[in-house]
């Protein structure tokens, strides 16, 4: 139900030879469901205060959930009356984030409104003209081309940092939960010293540590993981061909991938426009630009190509709303790929999709990108990136940060059928080869984990060498694309 107040001076407006009355009612903005699973986050920021005027679409805050963080605007022009959930909170969804007054007529609130008493409303007394509320959100516009969107702190602190001329991007992560910057961080870097390193105090005694939002999300992952029966697999790629091909890659990067270059190339001494304009990419954002190629992006694309011949790993179980219904896959047309990302906010698993339809060159501006959000604090991942249903395979590059091998990859429902983790890369003598003399080879230990409910055995062995016979035979990729 709303509740309606009749405004101080009425206004009358013409509508079919009908009068209209101005009235404001109080809405309550509630969370709503912001993807599979997700029925409570965590209030990170308001962008609004009480007394703040907004407009439709206007950033009322942004909220974290276990897979990302999300802006939510609001539905509608008014004045925001109360914030009923505090920065640090959790909000449930379906749940109250904060009442707006707005204006309505009469005519339209008929039918919002039950209908009241024959007892005439009371109009209120004349009051004195509050001073125009200033929103966080006008706070922000001037500052808002030095400082990231997504640095997390407290509206007093980034007026404070203004007022000292500190860009807060220079400081983050803060010292406070989630990266928060706190004030103590701001007059640290005016002073050049680190506040954390001077506020650590050795003790003999325990210390109790909160889970932040997103470990506490993992935590409920892994216990969920226990549903899915493993099945593991563990074998070598020998990339030797890919260590010899990637020099000429990298020689041929497209212009549109690579950094705006410090002095403007020599022109061309015969122009291919000549007489009729040739293809001209626009070049993508700094964020997405890169100088030369990983091995990542070349497996991806070759484990996308081996999805498309293997249906069973482009299918994800069926969801179901009925218990005892007998299971069903949903087999997709294209490769979805999550890969598992480390950001210091905690591990997130955001999607590539249609890995197959993507160039070698376009996965590695993917992945430059996805590096990029997930390294502000707080993750800057939305559901673009991280959509509800996800990929059907997930990728773990272990071998970036260790020195292991091998591994034991853990799959969560939802997190499709299988789930593999690369190893590092490692130069090592193959007796197996020259002609039983040996040859010094280039290996990359992979682990798979299949959920055993789907996939068998034999057929996750058979996808491997799959994958294996075009990342052992790169020149396959050649003869694909002609």
């Amino acid at each position: 139900m709303y509740r309606r107040l009749l405004l101080r001076r009425p206004l009358l407006a013409s509508r079919l030879h009908t009068s209209s009355v101005l009235f404001k009612s109080l809405r309550t903005f509630k969370l709503a469901d912001i993807g599979e699973g997700i029925t409570e986050c965590e209030v990170i920021k308001w962008s609004v205060e009480a007394k703040s005027t907004v407009q439709a679409f206007d950033p009322l805050c942004e909220v974290q959930s276990d897979k990302a963080s999300v802006e939510i605007t609001s539905p509608f022009d008014g004045v925001v009356v109360d914030l009923l959930v505090k920065e640090g909170d959790i909000a449930k969804v379906g749940s109250g984030l904060c009442t707006i007054e707005v204006d309505e007529d009469d005519n339209d609130a008929a039918d919002k409104v039950e209908p009241e008493p024959s007892t005439p409303v009371q109009a209120k007394q004349p009051e004195p003209e509050p001073s125009p509320p200033v929103s966080r959100r006008d706070d922000r516009i001037p500052w808002i081309q030095t400082t990231p969107r997504h640095v997390l702190a407290t509206p007093s602190v980034r007026h404070y940092a203004r007022q000292n001329s500190v860009d807060l991007a220079q400081v983050t992560p803060g010292s406070g939960r989630d990266g928060r910057v706190e004030k103590k961080d701001v007059d640290a870097f005016l002073t050049g010293k680190s506040p954390r390193a001077s506020s650590f105090v050795p003790t003999e005694q325990d210390t109790v540590v909160e889970l932040t939002r997103t470990r506490h999300g993992m935590w409920k992952a892994m216990v969920k993981s226990l549903e899915v029966p493993h099945f593991g697999y563990s074998t070598s790629l020998d990339i030797t061909s890919l260590y010899e091909l990637i020099p000429t890659l990298n020689a041929h990067i497209p212009e549109h991938f690579r950094p705006v270059p410090s002095t403007a190339p020599p022109p061309l001494p015969v122009d291919p426009s000549s007489i009729y304009p040739a293809p001209h990419r626009t070049r993508v954002p700094e964020e997405k630009q890169f100088t030369r190629l990983t091995y990542l992006p070349i497996l991806l694309k070759m484990l996308a190509k081996s999805m498309i011949e293997w249906p069973l790993f482009r299918s994800s179980i069926t969801p179901s709303q009925v218990s005892d219904a007998k299971p069903t896959l949903t087999v997709r047309p294209h490769a979805d790929i999550n890969i598992a990302l480390s950001t210091p906010s905690g591990l997130y698993t955001p999607t590539l999709q249609g890995v197959d339809t993507q160039t070698i060159y376009g996965l590695a501006s993917s992945l430059k990108h996805l590096s990029h959000l997930g390294r502000q604090t707080p993750c800057a991942l939305t559901p673009k990136e991280m959509p509800k249903r996800g990929g059907t395979l997930t990728v773990s590059n272990v071998g970036a940060i260790g020195d292991g091998d091998y591994a034991s990859p853990v799959l969560v429902p939802g997190g499709g059928v299988a789930i593999v983790a690369l190893g590092r890369a490692k130069w090592v003598w193959d007796v197996n080869r020259g002609d039983g003399k040996g040859e010094r080879r280039l290996k990359l230990g992979v682990s798979w984990s299949g959920d055993h409910r789907v996939v068998e055995g034999a057929e996750l062995a058979a996808f491997v060498e799959c994958w294996r016979s075009y990342v052992e035979n790169p020149a396959r990729l050649i003869a694909d694309s002609v």
